[in-house]
């Protein structure tokens, strides 16, 4: 089962949005994009971790 058939209605029309900004993005942009999102995906694993232990 495709991971975009698990979204909301709403949710795939934010992804859609997302991927014609992303389109008209430079390599520049992607890239500090991309070590961005990754950062704050680490970020989110700590808290999260953080709220399993209590």
């Amino acid at each position: 089962m495709s991971s975009e058939n698990q979204l909301s209605i709403d949710q795939r029309l934010k992804v859609q949005m997302f991927e014609m900004k992303a389109r008209n993005l430079s390599l520049e942009q992607t890239q500090e994009f991309l070590l961005e999102l990754f950062r704050q995906m680490m970020v989110k694993e700590n808290l999260m971790a953080k709220i399993t232990e209590s």
